[in-house]
Parts: structure tokens; sequence; C-alpha cells
């Protein structure tokens, strides 16, 4: 085992810092163990090197670079770039081959010009919606953790503030913090600044400082702000801990009775516009094919209606709901 020499520094719960310890920290690593990057799959080697100079050619864009970090995705802007050109290649070279097969079922059935906007259309659609999507996953990643981050952190800041009450030091708090994996990304966020106060041997504001910068919660990043703000001006810490639990907690209650007057207010539009609208418009077009003229295009309508829009409504509204209720 080899010894890494890090400087220490333990500021207490009332926000106090107290002296650099006489010895410094100790870390322990594997003798030989250096910092290594990432280790990419083979369809990410193959993506680097088949465009690294095309996505090492241009900067990178910082809005990228700062959702894969918030997104926890453990991968350079122009490594993630290179893998969405080559996924994006691979998809068009597939869909080329679907668009053909279908224009050229189109064009036997007599129909030359749907084969041939569809041989277009499929290909250079599917493409571009494949990149838009690729390219926008790191941020959609990121926003969902924030959305977790913000459902967890009024129980996690009621763990905070039982151990500040204790007189714990902020650091063992956030060590401690992100061993609870029920708290889920609070706690994972907890652990890279652990991360950078034990390994890296940065002081603990400024690791908190660091992870307020990568957090993608609007809230965790005011609260752990507020830790700082709060040290470096002399204030303590233990009365912000109670103050920032009891308010998340009423926030959370909020928006949770928020959340579930919205839920009725979908369920009655459930009732008004899949149960109610769908069946009364069955039974008018029902009655225009039995009096009207065109009774064999009033049954297409029918069919499409039932096997149609009623099923793609109550699905589309069972996901809405269940995306709501995961919420609560």
């Amino acid at each position: 085992m080899a010894s890494v020499t890090l400087p220490a520094l333990r500021p207490a719960a009332d926000g106090r810092p107290k002296p650099l310890a006489e010895a410094a920290r100790t870390v322990r690593v594997k003798r030989g163990a250096q910092p290594t990057h990432s280790p990419l799959t083979p369809f990410e080697q193959f993506a680097w090197r088949t465009f690294r100079d095309r996505v090492t050619a241009k900067p990178q864009d910082p809005t990228l670079e700062d959702n894969l970090v918030k997104a926890h995705m453990r991968i350079r802007a122009d490594e993630y770039m290179a893998k969405v050109y080559a996924t994006t290649l691979i998809a068009a070279a597939a869909l080329a081959v679907v668009g053909g097969i279908v224009a050229l079922l189109a064009a036997t059935g007599g129909s030359l010009l749907v084969g041939a906007v569809l041989g277009v259309v499929i290909p250079v659609g599917g493409s571009l919606g494949a990149f838009m999507v690729l390219r926008g996953l790191p941020g959609s990643k990121a926003s969902s953790r924030g959305k977790n981050i913000d459902r967890r952190i009024s129980a996690s800041m009621s763990f905070v503030s039982a151990m500040a009450s204790a007189d714990v030091n902020i650091d063992q708090i956030f060590k401690e913090l992100s061993k609870q994996k029920i708290y889920g990304d609070v706690a994972e966020e907890a652990a890279w600044i652990t991360r950078d106060t034990e390994l890296l041997g940065v002081d603990i504001l400024t690791a908190i400082k660091n992870g307020a910068a990568r957090t993608p919660s609007k809230r965790f990043q005011d609260f752990l702000q507020g830790v700082v703000t709060t040290a470096t001006s002399g204030g303590q810490l233990k009365p912000y801990f109670l103050v920032k639990a009891e308010q998340y907690e009423r926030e959370n209650k909020l928006e949770s009775l928020q959340r579930v007057e919205t839920m009725g207010l979908l369920a009655e539009t459930f009732v008004t516009v899949v149960v109610a609208f769908p069946l009364f418009l069955v039974i008018i077009i029902a009655i225009f094919a039995i009096i009207g003229g065109s009774g064999a295009f009033m049954i297409e309508i029918l069919y499409a209606i039932v096997g149609l829009m009623i099923p793609m409504s109550q699905v589309g509204f069972i996901f809405f709901m269940y995306s709501l209720a995961q919420e609560i």
C-alpha cells in the first residue's frame, strides 16, 4: 500500500472551522495506483477512432459538458459527440434499408410518388430524430436527476438536521449522508462531496461549493450555497440545517397537495374526454351510418375511433397519471 498525504480541514457543525490538524491526513491507496480515465465500451472506442478529427475540429458546447457532469455520465463531451455521430450513422443506414423496402413495396402497389416520398422521409427524418434524441439525452438525464433530488431532499434534510443537532462535523454529515442509499441521488451528490474531501484533499467548504456548481437540482444548489455562505460569514450551521429541513418539509407538503389536485382534475378530464366523448361520438356516427348514404365510410371511422383513438387516449392518460403518482 502507498500513502498519499493530504491536508485536513474540518469545520464543525456550528460553522466555526477548526484549526488544521497537526499531522496531515493520510489516504491509503494501492501501490502503483494511477488516475485512470473512465473506460470506454468497444462501440465508444470505435466511434472515437472514427469521428475524433470531426469532433475535435471545433470547440465543444459548454452546455453539453455541464449536462454530462450533472447527469453523472462519465464520458467527455467530445467522446460523447463521437458516439452520437456513430449511432446516427448506423441508424441512418438501417433506416435507408427500411425506406428502400417501403418505397419498393409502394411502387409495386402502384403508388410511385408515395413510395419515393417515404423512401426519403424515413431515413432522413429518422436520422435527424435519432441525432436530436441522443444529443439531448444528457440534459434529459440531468433533469431527471434534479427531479429525483427534489423529491428526496425533504427527508434527507431531516437526516442532516438530526446529525447537526448531535454536533457532528459537517464533513462527517455528508459522509454519513452518502451511505444512506434510501435518499437516492441526494446520497450520490453527498458521495461526490466526500470524494473531493477524502480522496482529492479539497477542504470541505470548497468541496461543497463545487458540489453546488455541478448538482442538477436548484433546491439542493441553494442549500449547498447557503452552507458555504453561513460558514464563511461566521454563522452557525445547526440552526440553518433546522430551518432548511422545516422549509423543505413544508414545500414538499404543498407540492404533494398540488399534485393530488392535478390528479383529481385529470381524473375528471379522463371521464369526459376518454369515456363520455368517444361514446357519444360512436353513437352519432352509427346513426349517420344508418340514415345516411355513406355507411361504409362511417364504419371505417368507427373502426378508427374504437381501434386507435380510444386505446391511445387511455394509454396516454395512464402514463401521465403514473408519472404524477411517482412524484408524490
